[in-house]
């Protein structure tokens, strides 16, 4: 999930220095809901994968 995150920001850079705002934008709002979904499930596991002794 991390990778698709990077891959749209790449995307969005790219498109944004050749001018291309709208497709930039679009690019940089989907990394940061994918980057935030990701960050939500390293959260929930590492929480619910702690080992109890």
């Amino acid at each position: 999930m991390l990778r698709w995150t990077v891959t749209f920001i790449i995307i969005a850079l790219i498109a944004g220095v050749l001018g291309f705002g709208g497709i930039a934008g679009a690019a940089a709002g989907i990394a940061k809901i994918i980057f935030i979904i990701f960050i939500i499930l390293f959260l929930l596991s590492l929480i619910t994968g702690r080992k109890k002794v």
